[in-house]
């Protein structure tokens, strides 16, 4: 087991971290810690076997009691649900599976009485094919000019419009049906053939969209993270790319459908509505972009608030490389001075308690990486259960996959449902707490020891790790907001950094590693040995010194 090191005070479960301290610049999102609800998957009020807005809820004192800043919700609108309800059918409306406008209502009145912001997903790229607009576009309707209809190429049309390909795989293009039966006009999607691609060169998609933030904004929420921030407008003419296997290239190389110049404009209007809101409402950019330092365009002063650090999330448990991302990540969004984000995991990615090894060293470098990450100057981003250490689900039998991947090739890996699975929240019980129903994606049973209740006040846990390393985050003033680290002389294999009366040293190595100590141990992932000055730090560990 690891230990916590020092006099920290951990939060318990069920109780409410202290406020954090004001910002002299009030603003919050700057040193802000967001947790991640993937709705589906956290908490079920109904007992259907799938999460909801009153099992998130019921679940709000764990965040609060967690010391987060604010939560971030997946999307709970009105959906089909062929991408996880990315495909949005009506932005407006709650989708029964997840409750009624009056639950949304009552979450973000209940996190607000907790001290937490929410921050909900918003799908401005496309919609669902369910939606009103689309269906009236295939039927011929002045909608059609709201989304990309274009001719095929060959002597009968029969071949798409270009060579773009799905990020899920294949083609980019599906081909309409006339009433008739005769073959028509394609339409590109980026994505799922359900989520066809919006237009936004039309002017009634802004206004819709408009309207729609500030629907959301009236009912109390925080802000927006903004899906595919990078792909609303396209390249003049819909180019050729040349080139196969293009969602590899996605934040690599430049692509006529990603990270065109025209998106700012889009992201500068949004900026003025939330300022037009009090209460500092902010807007997060999903923006896969191919350098930091185009990433910090999303992030200037006239544009949105925050855009996530994919970089960092991509890096492998490589200290060169993670002080390389780190050095450029706060370079570029010093630049424009905005915060860095910092973010491990997500829904969409291998959670990284495997990506970085598996088993005992994977949550050792987990905890680790934690540590490190919240040290970094900016804002955080945790994912639902990496407070846990859970692991990615690696045998989920293909019948219960859901990820639109898995049908489709040459796209994504298709094996998003692994980060998925519901939480454990106890040790018993058909899906360990997460509703009285089961769960809509099998939980491993090993990970009823990994569960809150298992957790919950045992020494070392990674959920008190993580208790403790938010509460001394949100206290000491060399944590949280800041442009910048002082590298520091360090053992091979060894990241060491200062900030203001503190120092964060991460021994990478799968050995122990001696150096002298830089100060009063505050908190580790795992526990160093001490011998007059020295300190030996255990393999793949974090600790945290006040100098």
């Amino acid at each position: 087991m690891t230990q916590e090191l020092g006099t920290t005070t951990t939060p318990r479960a069920g109780t409410v971290a202290p406020a954090r301290r004001p910002d002299p610049a009030g603003d919050w999102w700057r040193s802000a810690v967001i947790y991640q609800v993937y709705v589906r998957s956290f908490a079920d009020g109904d007992g259907d076997g799938i999460g909801d807005l009153r099992g998130i809820r019921d679940r709000l004192p764990h965040l609060a009691g967690l010391g987060v800043d604010a939560v971030w919700l997946t999307p709970f609108y009105a959906s089909p649900q062929a991408d996880g309800g990315y495909d949005v059918s009506d932005y407006r409306a709650v989708d029964p599976l997840f409750g009624a406008l009056d639950d949304a209502d009552d979450l973000v009145r209940e996190a607000h009485r907790l001290g937490l912001r929410v921050i909900v997903d918003i799908v401005p790229n496309h919609t669902s094919d369910q939606h009103a607009w689309f269906r009236s576009a295939l039927a011929g309707g002045p909608e059609r000019a709201y989304y990309h209809f274009r001719p095929g190429k060959g002597a009968d049309g029969e071949l798409p419009p270009n060579d773009w390909e799905s990020v899920f795989g294949g083609p980019a293009w599906t081909r309409t049906t006339h009433p008739d039966g005769t073959p028509g006009d394609w339409y590109l999607h980026l994505f799922a053939p359900e989520q066809p691609d919006l237009d936004w060169e039309h002017p009634a998609v802004r206004e819709e969209f408009d309207a729609v933030l500030r629907f959301w904004l009236d009912l109390g929420v925080d802000g927006f993270r903004i899906d595919v921030a990078h792909g609303m407008v396209k390249a003049a003419g819909l180019p050729d790319i040349g080139a196969r296997e293009q969602a590899k290239m996605i934040g690599a190389q430049v692509l006529p459908f990603f990270d065109q110049d025209g998106v700012h404009e889009i992201h500068r209007s949004w900026r003025r509505l939330l300022d037009g809101y009090g209460g500092e409402r902010i807007g997060v950019a999903e923006a896969w972009a191919p350098s930091p330092e185009r990433l910090a365009l999303y992030v200037r002063p006239d544009e949105l608030h925050q855009a996530f650090n994919f970089q960092f999330l991509r890096c492998p448990w490589d200290p060169e490389r993670m002080r390389e991302v780190a050095e450029a990540s706060l370079a570029a969004t010093a630049s424009v001075g905005a915060p860095t984000t910092w973010v491990l995991s997500n829904h969409d990615v291998p959670r990284h308690t495997t990506r970085y090894g598996g088993g005992q060293v994977g949550l050792r470098r987990a905890r680790a990486a934690a540590l490190l990450m919240l040290a970094l100057p900016g804002s955080v981003y945790v994912y639902q259960g990496e407070e846990l250490g859970l692991p990615e689900v690696l045998d989920l039998p293909d019948e219960v996959r859901q990820d639109p991947s898995f049908f489709r090739a040459e796209g994504q890996d298709g094996f998003r449902d692994g980060c998925r699975v519901p939480i454990p929240w106890t040790r018993e019980g058909s899906s360990y707490g997460f509703g009285s129903g089961g769960s809509w994606l099998p939980q491993p049973a090993e990970w009823a020891e990994l569960s809150v209740e298992a957790q919950t006040g045992v020494a070392g846990s990674t959920l008190e790790l993580y208790r403790a390393a938010l509460a001394v985050r949100r206290e000491h003033p060399g944590l949280g907001a800041g442009t910048g680290v002082t590298w520091l002389d360090a053992p091979e294999g060894v990241l060491a950094f200062a900030r203001d009366g503190f120092v964060c040293t991460t021994n990478t190595r799968g050995t122990d590693v001696e150096l002298p100590a830089p100060g009063s141990p505050l908190l580790s992932s795992a526990t160093p040995e001490f011998s007059g000055g020295t300190v030996r730090l255990p393999a793949d560990s974090t600790v945290w010194w006040a100098i």
